[in-house]
């Protein structure tokens, strides 16, 4: 049965990633779902540096905020999402509101939905990455790996929460 959800707040700073990816290991762990620990840590390391960058780039200070959640298996147009086709479905929805129900899912074949949320602003455009480039592959590496990916905007503020679901 999956473990609780979490929510984690910390200053826009680098050092930060790692207590990240601690932290969905722990819910990972506690949810006996071992099967998906290298992705959702390789997609939440992703997401918490890109939201990192943003805020260092634009001078934003403001903490960011990780959460996770099990959840049913939802549509993105039912989550307020820019997905991979670069949608706005719904711009409404607001900062600290997990979209849609959230119900624990009572077995193995929960789907894990995590969200980063930063105040830096504009919205994320994905980069085509050149050979020896060091950054530019995030957006990509959610794309391909997750099962479910988007952006929403927080509402009428700066800002905007990247999610993805495993």
């Amino acid at each position: 049965m999956p473990g609780p959800d979490f929510s984690l707040v910390f200053p826009p700073d680098p050092v930060w990633v790692r207590s990240a990816r601690e932290a969905v290991r722990a819910l990972l762990r506690s949810a006996r779902r071992d099967d998906l620990t290298d992705t959702a840590l390789l997609l939440t390391s992703e997401a918490v540096t890109n939201a990192v960058n943003a805020c260092h780039s634009s001078g934003c200070s403001i903490p960011v905020t990780l959460s996770a959640e099990w959840t049913g298996r939802r549509t993105p147009t039912d989550t307020g999402a820019v997905t991979g086709t670069g949608a706005v479905t719904d711009p409404a929805t607001t900062h600290g509101t997990n979209p849609g129900p959230s119900p624990a899912a009572p077995d193995s074949c929960a789907t894990l939905r995590v969200l980063v949320h930063d105040f830096a602003p504009g919205l994320p455009a994905g980069r085509a990455a050149e050979g020896g480039d060091e950054s530019g592959r995030g957006l990509a590496l959610i794309g391909d790996c997750a099962t479910d990916w988007g952006v929403r905007p927080a509402g009428a503020g700066p800002g905007k929460a990247v999610w993805f679901e495993l």
